[in-house]
């Protein structure tokens, strides 16, 4: 059955999925750091021998063992479309295998996992490069027959776009994705599974879910936030429950009886398409199978509600929202220097003062005569959102800097603008609609802007209707009934006000760029207070205002008290029962005078190179370390513990202090007086694990808190690390694992340590790993993320 018939069947039935591959191969002789792709090429009997076992027990989707065939992890002779186009060949055979009366419907899944490096600004891989790996395995499964393409295990919502837009512009396949979220209910990264609902259903996908990291138990919370909010089939595929080593091996602790009582919550839950993943088998996938008669559809009936959201923050367009206004380079001369010398460091300050003032999106225009604006615009938007998790209103008039900048945003944003001309309508609407965005519509055509109320409604209901015709929802069209300057058109003022209402009755939501009316004014805040505080009771949604503007601020927080949004005044007490503390104050001089420990919080490199600098005038490199850097990681990493901050945010952090040390550093090698290695830590992915995210980031914080850190790289082998520990004298040695199947070889190494009488502790982190399993394969310690390995580190040199 093809592609079409697939997404019917999901209509009207529970569609089933297989188990675990890894596992499998294993028990078929892979070998501990042996490719499985390379070698499930090289025994096709085997590998269609363990597709036909999960078609057997009953799976309607068996996933190819191409899970990790990208170019970046194949060695040798062996290229992606070899293994993809064998891959797929075997599946298919071993669905031709099965013999049954019953013509269940089978399906090959092109299965396509996380590329095994961190994209920009976490790593150095950059979007560009990584949506053209996953392009060439997305062709190539279509070009070898597969039925449809699952994107699975991602951690990373930026890689996920990638891969979504890989598959999505060069395939005409369905799209099924999910994601891998832990116990803190985010991703590896720091992103919410509702932003990933929002952010990848806007993209196009067929089917959105979960899988992989908890069992089902553990993922019922998770599954409860993506069931309220999708749109699309939900797919869950939960672990076996948690991994433990039971005499040298590592087994889970969920039965398939078990296992099928936590599928029956899901379905419970509206989940339509179920399957296994780390410690299933076909004994999992036989027993929900069997069962499958007494699973009932439930059909998710979400009502659909505007949002915008970054990986880490989503947001929901239901009471006045304030969107900061000041990174637009009208009437703002730094602003234009940096945007001229493509520099973002400036509009970066002025992203985090409108986020602590307020702000709960961000405009970016960088529209200035004589400069490259998409470019600029795809570099601010990258700086920007490195360090702050605010959502974005991308703003242009140009149509391509428009999609570059909602290509490489890594969530969901809404779009400023499109008019009522057609020429606007048709050259940015199906922009809007291929990445999922929110659209803002100006109330003006040909003729410019109407003077009366009837005249910008009909531009209203114009441009709502193109956007309709491209499938744009009316709760994503934000119509701009524009604010004109009351000094020169005093009497349109009150038609803007008369316009706001009646777009609101047409169902679509409203914007504003609150200041334009008082341009050419004296006491300018005190005019704009006033529009904003009549805007909002004709129907403002979004407030595009200065939100360092306390005037402004209280008046929207009074409003929502006054109009009952704000529930008891909750937020208002807690926010003004102290108000002359932290009242903020509006600043042109955003990037002066700040010190090095706020420019370490707020991830500014170029700024701390120069801050050292300066402090190195009058102060020695140690003391800048231990009294500065030191103590601006520890608050950074409390808040990275307290959830305020997330592994973007921490990494440049990092890098910050980064740049500060390699200043230091130079310094000292001239003084030949200071030293700034506070002791040796080798770091290592073990034996057979090929994966190395996480060593890399723990990596970058320890160096950052001034250790010496030996990188032994990825699969490492036991000798290797016991003779780097022996030869420099290591007290402290860090193991990673991502994969359950090198668990065991994480244990071989601690255990060829013991044997070997180092003295040296051991952390030991990974995916797959917990404080208990840590213990019981005989490590020192656990270290659930980069900022746990610090602290075992402070403690034990």
């Amino acid at each position: 059955m093809g592609a079409v018939q697939i997404l019917e069947y999901i209509e009207s039935n529970i569609l089933l999925f297989d188990g675990a591959m890894g596992t499998m191969l294993q028990q078929k002789g892979l070998k501990l750091g042996e490719n499985p792709e390379i070698f499930g090429y090289q025994n096709p009997d085997k590998l269609s021998d363990i597709h036909y076992s999960y078609l057997e027990s009953g799976s309607n989707v068996i996933l190819t063992n191409t899970f990790g065939c990208n170019e970046l992890k194949l060695t040798g002779e062996y290229t992606v479309e070899m293994i993809i186009d064998n891959a797929i060949s075997v599946a298919k055979k071993a669905i031709n295998r099965i013999q049954e009366e019953e013509k269940k419907p089978r399906y090959v899944a092109l299965d396509v996992g996380p590329i095994g490096e961190m994209l920009e600004p976490m790593g150095t891989l950059s979007f560009d490069t990584a949506y053209e790996i996953f392009k060439r395995q997305m062709v190539q499964g279509e070009k070898s027959g597969a039925d449809l393409i699952v994107i699975e295990t991602m951690m990373d919502l930026g890689e996920v776009r990638a891969a979504v837009l890989a598959a999505k512009e060069n395939t005409n396949l369905p799209v099924f994705c999910t994601m891998t979220f832990d116990e803190s209910g985010r991703s590896f990264t720091g992103c919410l599974p509702e932003s990933m609902v929002v952010t990848v259903e806007g993209l196009g996908v067929d089917a959105i879910g979960v899988n992989c990291s908890l069992g089902p138990k553990q993922l019922i919370p998770i599954v409860d936030k993506i069931t309220k909010l999708a749109s699309r089939p939900v797919m869950v595929q939960a672990n076996a429950g948690l991994p433990k080593v039971v005499d040298g091996v590592t087994v889970y602790d969920v039965t398939p009886e078990e296992f099928l009582g936590g599928v029956r919550k899901f379905v419970d839950m509206g989940v339509s398409i179920v399957g296994g993943c780390c410690g299933t088998n076909p004994d999992f996938i036989k027993e929900i199978s069997n069962n499958l008669t007494s699973l009932k559809k439930v059909v998710l009936n979400n009502k659909y509600k505007s949002r915008v959201c970054s990986y880490s923050q989503n947001l929901e367009i239901s009471s006045p929202i304030v969107v900061g206004e000041r990174i637009n380079p009208t009437g703002k001369k730094l602003l234009q220097e940096s945007i001229k010398k493509e520099s973002a460091e400036y509009a970066i300050n002025l992203a985090l003062e409108q986020a602590r003032s307020g702000a709960q999106i961000l405009d970016i225009n960088v529209g200035l005569p004589g400069i490259d604006e998409k470019k600029v615009m795809i570099k601010f938007i990258k700086e920007i959102q490195s360090v702050t998790d605010i959502p974005l209103l991308i703003d242009s008039s140009n149509p391509e800097v428009l999609e570059a900048g909602l290509r490489y945003y890594n969530g969901r944003a809404i779009v400023n603008s499109v008019n009522g001309k057609d020429e606007s309508l048709d050259s940015i609407l199906p922009i809007v609609k291929k990445y999922g965005a929110g659209i803002v519509g100006l109330a003006l055509d040909e003729n410019g802007i109407p003077n009366s109320v009837e005249g910008r409604i009909k531009i209203a209901k114009k441009i709502i209707k193109r956007a309709e015709e491209y499938g744009i929802k009316r709760d994503d069209i934000f119509i701009d009934c524009l604010s004109l300057t009351v000094s020169a058109q005093q009497e349109e003022a009150v038609e803007t006000l008369k316009a706001l209402t009646e777009v609101k009755k047409l169902g679509a939501k409203t914007i504003l760029g609150v200041s334009n009316i008082s341009f050419g004014l004296p006491n300018r805040i005190a005019m704009n207070t006033a529009f904003l505080t009549l805007a909002l009771g004709s129907g403002l949604d979004l407030a595009i205002i200065n939100p360092n503007a306390s005037s402004m601020m209280e008046a929207i927080d009074s409003f929502r008290v006054l109009y009952n949004i704000d529930k008891g005044s909750v937020d208002y007490i807690d926010k003004y029962s102290n108000i002359s503390i932290d009242t903020p104050k509006s600043s042109n001089n955003t990037t002066s005078n700040i010190s090095l420990d706020t420019i370490v919080e707020r991830g500014l490199k170029d700024e701390a190179e120069r801050e050292t600098l300066r402090l190195l005038e009058n102060n020695s490199g140690d003391y800048i370390i231990d009294n500065i850097l030191i103590p601006a990681l520890d608050k950074v990493g409390k808040k990275f513990d307290s959830g305020e901050m997330f592994l973007p945010q921490l990494i440049q952090s990092a890098e910050a202090v980064k740049n500060s040390l390699s200043v230091i550093k130079s310094i000292s090698l001239e003084k030949s007086t200071e030293t700034v290695s506070k002791g040796k830590i080798i770091v290592a992915t073990v034996k057979g694990d090929i994966h190395d995210i996480g060593k890399n980031i723990v990596k970058i914080m320890l160096e950052n808190y001034g250790y010496d850190v030996i990188d032994l790289g990825k699969d490492v082998p036991i000798e290797e690390v016991v003779r780097v520990a022996t030869e420099q004298e290591v007290k402290l040695i860090g193991l990673s694992a991502l994969m359950t199947t090198t668990v065991q070889s994480m244990e071989d190494t601690i255990s060829y340590l013991r044997k070997n009488n180092l003295d040296t502790k051991v952390f030991v982190g990974g995916a797959v790993l917990t404080e208990n399993y840590a213990k019981e394969i005989g490590a020192d310690f656990y270290s659930k993320d980069a900022k746990s390995a610090v602290e075992i580190a402070k403690k034990n040199l």
